[in-house]
């Protein structure tokens, strides 16, 4: 077989899942896209019936929206390169380009807001902009923030480090909160400031994700070429990183690191290791652990991939020598530069349930009233944290909060996969399943931290979303405001109303 063609890598994904069979069964209550179509191919194919064509193999693969939640990590490499060998031979339509730099969306359509806005909202006109750019028609879009969060960043003086003694935090924002929310930005520095915390914003570009899911891997390499260095400097600065959105966090903590602990460097990290500490495992993982903590002190969940036992061992061995090592998306990049950063990047509750555990959060005395449903979305549950969220909400007095979905459940929107006009219908079908299960829970308000679930969840229903940070944030607010100290919940309502 030919790898060297696109179809031919698309071919052999099918062929593996074909002869392993478990994801017909284990996605059948899934809401995806990809596993589904794939067996229906396969099926068609051996009945009899049509054969799978080029154009068959290249609609799959653009099916799957790397939620990470199917069993084989080799396979959801492997549908990655794919997708990207398809892109580098036929490329991209201009349309994607565009959407897939959620920056320069953001940047050209927030620079006029109250145009774009006014134009978004005009029935006929938006449809006719929105199909323009390639989006679905009926997609909602948000309102473009007339204070741009740039401007509120520099008049605080975020973007330059200032001398901080205790807890230093460089801050990763993410296009989505930059751009559309930047309450949720705003929220987020105001949270950690009020636990004692200085915050820094970096200069940073899109994690890269979009365009990761997109195939267009020579954009998604520029992005995390200009991300790693600052991150990494960040972290020998003292600082901890911390990003409020799970997408990016899972970019940085799973995505860019994959299969790095088998890269000639990090091999050779250890083989130095034990030939210093002769071969003892504990030994090795207690230096390791230390030098992947330094300077702070501590390290994020991704931490705990790298110094494993059975990866230590596994570089000691002698087959290592011929095995290939570090083959993911990224494996071009310095491995080492990938663990460090992956290893101090921190999604927001994860930073701040550690920060509880050391008994140093100032958890608020109010809470709202509403009844909240939660949901822990896909990248979250990829990054092995548990739901650091569900954990701080359900600390506050007499919060009512509560897990919303089934385990696979996703929302569907895949990152700007949902904009586009020919996916549309099928993110809303991924969708509604979990819409239809928070209906049935009826919630005053939906608590996710993924404002990609955001955009979704208020397309396909009515109650209002909001990301758990501003509940504290809000929060802290009502114990601030005199005479406020009882009405738990305006500052909340007021702000989140529908």
């Amino acid at each position: 077989m030919n790898f060297d063609k696109p179809e031919a890598l698309a071919k052999a994904v099918m062929t593996t899942c074909v002869n392993c069979d478990q994801c017909r069964e284990l996605m059948e209550d899934a809401p995806c896209q990809y596993f589904p179509r794939l067996f229906n191919l396969a099926d068609r194919a051996k009945a009899g019936g049509a054969p799978v064509s080029a154009r068959d193999l290249a609609d799959l693969v653009d099916l799957c929206n790397a939620c990470g939640q199917c069993p084989c990590r080799p396979v959801q490499i492997d549908i990655r390169r794919a997708k990207d060998a398809f892109v580098e031979r036929d490329g991209l339509p201009t349309a994607v380009r565009f959407i897939e730099n959620v920056e320069l969306v953001g940047k050209a359509c927030g620079t006029f807001p109250a145009l774009t806005n006014l134009i978004l909202d005009a029935p006929a006109l938006g449809r006719l902009a929105r199909r323009i750019v390639g989006v679905h028609p009926e997609r909602k879009m948000p309102k473009f923030p007339r204070d741009r969060l740039a401007r509120w960043i520099f008049r605080r003086g975020l973007d330059r480090p200032r001398p901080a003694a205790g807890r230093k935090v460089a801050y990763f924002v993410g296009c989505t909160a930059r751009y559309l929310f930047p309450d949720v930005a705003k929220a987020t520095v105001e949270v950690l400031e009020r636990n004692g915390i200085s915050v820094y914003v970096p200069e940073q570009k899109c994690c890269g994700m979009p365009s990761f899911l997109e195939g267009d891997q020579p954009f998604t390499s520029r992005l995390a070429d200009t991300n790693l260095p600052v991150l990494r400097q960040c972290i020998d600065d003292g600082y901890d990183i911390v990003s409020a959105c799970p997408t990016c966090s899972f970019m940085f903590k799973s995505i860019l690191t994959r299969d790095a602990q088998f890269s000639p460097a990090f091999r050779d990290r250890i083989r130095a290791l034990g030939k210093a500490l002769g071969d003892d495992t504990n030994a090795i993982r207690d230096q390791l652990v230390a030098e992947l903590n330094a300077p702070t002190g501590r390290s994020s969940s991704a931490a705990v991939s790298f110094t494993q036992a059975w990866v230590i061992n596994y570089n000691l061995g002698l087959h290592a020598e011929s095995d290939k090592g570090d083959v993911g998306y990224f494996s071009s990049r310095d491995a080492n530069q990938r663990i460090k950063v992956a290893s101090h990047v921190f999604e927001l509750g994860e930073y701040l349930r550690d920060l509880d555990k050391d008994g140093a959060l100032n958890m608020p005395a109010t809470a709202p009233v509403d009844r909240l449903a939660y949901f822990p979305p896909c990248h979250l549950r990829e990054q092995a944290m548990g739901k650091p969220w569900l954990e701080l909400l359900g600390r506050l007095p007499e919060a009512d909060v509560a897990p919303v979905g089934r385990p696979l459940d996703c929302c569907g929107l895949g990152g700007i996969m949902g904009f586009k006009t020919n996916f549309h219908a099928a993110s809303l079908a991924m969708g509604r399943g979990l819409i239809d299960r928070i209906a049935a829970a009826a919630p005053d308000r939906i608590v996710t931290e993924c404002l990609a679930c955001r955009l979704q969840f208020t397309q396909m229903q009515a109650k209002p979303v909001v990301h758990p940070v501003e509940l504290l944030a809000d929060a802290y607010r009502a114990e601030a405001a005199p005479g406020k100290a009882n009405d738990r919940s305006s500052g909340l309502r007021q702000r989140l109303s529908p």
